[in-house]
């Protein structure tokens, strides 16, 4: 018996699993804590969060958008100005977000230290 019950966030019919889901994504974490702070802008995300693609960094954006997590305002401006912000459900994660940061910080070197340590079991748990 596995201990899990109808509702576990585990299981394929329940709402938190594509909670779970969304944030779980490569990039979620990291462009959501970029817009912590207020209304950021695609290009000042690009360069705040590096090594993401615009390709990529708007595709994470409509997901997020799409999920209720943030709000996309087009100004009517020439040129056009564009800002993303976090939406109320989108702010709630950010304490989650920095806790999980912490948590980095603390054992960062001790998964690096894992994966130097036995790089064959890495490699089979794909």
């Amino acid at each position: 018996m596995s201990g899990f019950s109808p509702g576990d966030p585990f299981l394929a019919d329940c709402p938190a699993r594509l909670a779970v889901e969304v944030i779980a994504d490569k990039w979620t974490v990291v462009v959501l804590y970029g817009l912590s702070k207020g209304p950021v802008r695609h290009g000042e995300l690009i360069e705040l969060i590096g090594g993401i693609s615009r390709k990529i960094l708007t595709q994470t954006l409509r997901r997020l958008e799409a999920h209720g997590l943030i709000r996309r305002h087009a100004y009517a401006e020439a040129p056009p100005r564009v800002e993303y912000e976090l939406t109320s459900l989108g702010a709630t994660l950010i304490e989650p977000i920095h806790m999980l940061t912490e948590w980095a910080r603390a054992n960062g070197d001790a998964v690096l230290d894992a994966l130097d340590a036995d790089p064959v079991s890495v490699a089979h748990s794909d």
